[in-house]
């Protein structure tokens, strides 16, 4: 980790649609800019760590990082990314709680650290920040409910399908069909909950059945209807 020359401005970040900071007013960005302290993260840097108590939360202004839990047996269970404009790290603060996961980077990011006192500032005085918030609390816990759900009824195979389409909506693909993150055949097990060799041994099936293409850690997708079916994901 090092702090970055170039401080992103909190400004620029709510203009981005999907951001949370759109909903503050100019004194309130102001705030955070002042607060903030940015740092760029080398690629396999571990942000905070499950477990472990933080007195503030993260901003993404770049990079791709990969949040998950920790096994008895050391097995990583992959639980969501987090990607430009999301933020990290905010519910253990509300909670009081030490943080549920650990956050790695996957690429390289600059990440934007706000203490805890100024979240707790705009949520007593900005009732819209303060709803989109526990807006995506309770998106984040459904996921969580769906996830077990698909865990226990649908086989590993549905499952893979619908981890390719969510990475899709998530991360988008280029004009080729390629998902624009790039994954270990490890990393992909993790999200799924199953062993790497049944991973690899479904790619290797999806590959033979036309619906996506390898290359490496990149894969496109070349038939998403055919995935949609499989995952029965929007049946």
């Amino acid at each position: 980790m090092k702090n970055t020359p170039h401080i992103p401005s909190c400004e620029e970040c709510a203009r981005h649609s999907g951001t949370i900071f759109r909903m503050l007013k100019n004194d309130e960005l102001d705030e955070i800019n002042y607060e903030k302290r940015c740092s760029v993260y080398k690629k396999g840097s571990i942000v905070f760590q499950e477990g472990n108590r933080t007195n503030g939360f993260f901003c993404v202004n770049s990079g791709i990082l990969k949040m998950y839990k920790t096994g008895i047996d050391g097995k990583e269970q992959i639980i969501r990314f987090a990607k430009k404009g999301d933020i990290m790290g905010y519910r253990s603060i509300l909670s009081g709680e030490a943080a549920c996961t650990t956050a790695k980077v996957l690429e390289d990011a600059v990440l934007c650290f706000i203490p805890s006192k100024t979240l707790f500032n705009l949520v007593k005085t900005n009732s819209e920040f303060s709803m989109e918030l526990i807006q995506r609390t309770a998106h984040e816990l459904g996921d969580a409910n769906k996830y077990i759900m698909n865990i226990a009824q649908k086989t590993v195979r549905e499952r893979l399908a619908e981890i390719l389409l969510l990475l899709k909506d998530t991360f988008d693909m280029d004009s080729s069909g390629v998902l624009q993150i790039n994954l270990t055949r490890e990393e992909l097990a993790n999200i799924v909950g199953t062993a790497t060799e049944s991973v690899i041994r479904l790619l290797s099936e999806f590959k033979q059945d036309k619906l996506i293409a390898l290359n490496g850690r990149k894969i496109a997708l070349l038939d998403v209807k055919g995935l949609e079916r499989i995952s029965s994901m929007y049946l």
